[in-house]
């Protein structure tokens, strides 16, 4: 038996040890990319719950491009949200020279607020 044949449909095969040939397929090569917080989330929810989506970016070879690309548009969405939210709830840096407790306190309630907005509209989605 030869230890490498070419199939008729062009996949090459190669004869293991048990007598069987398996094709060789390889995944397409991958560009890293620096994957924080949220695209970290966003793998973990695609492994859980969407299982046939998560193997379908692994297969392509964008499954790294997709958490940088989700990664980036939470944290851009994240700073525009906590403007907008200070904004409205009035907490400036007069506020935050005057009584800084107060500022802190309210500092995490809108990164809070904003944080569980991002996780829903584009982490587990």
């Amino acid at each position: 038996m030869e230890k490498h044949i070419m199939g008729e449909n062009g996949i090459s095969y190669t004869l293991g040890e048990d007598g069987l040939y398996y094709p060789n397929l390889y995944l397409p090569e991958e560009t890293e990319y620096p994957i924080g917080k949220y695209g970290m989330l966003r793998k973990t929810y695609l492994q859980e719950h969407r299982k046939g989506l998560y193997l379908e970016l692994v297969l392509a070879g964008k499954l790294n491009k997709h958490l940088h690309q989700i990664n980036e548009e939470c944290n851009q969405m994240m700073d525009r949200l906590v403007e907008q939210m200070q904004e409205r709830q009035g907490v400036t840096e007069e506020l935050k020279m005057q009584d800084q407790m107060a500022w802190v306190g309210r500092m995490n309630n809108i990164r809070a607020c904003a944080e569980e907005v991002i996780l829903k509209k584009i982490v587990y989605r």
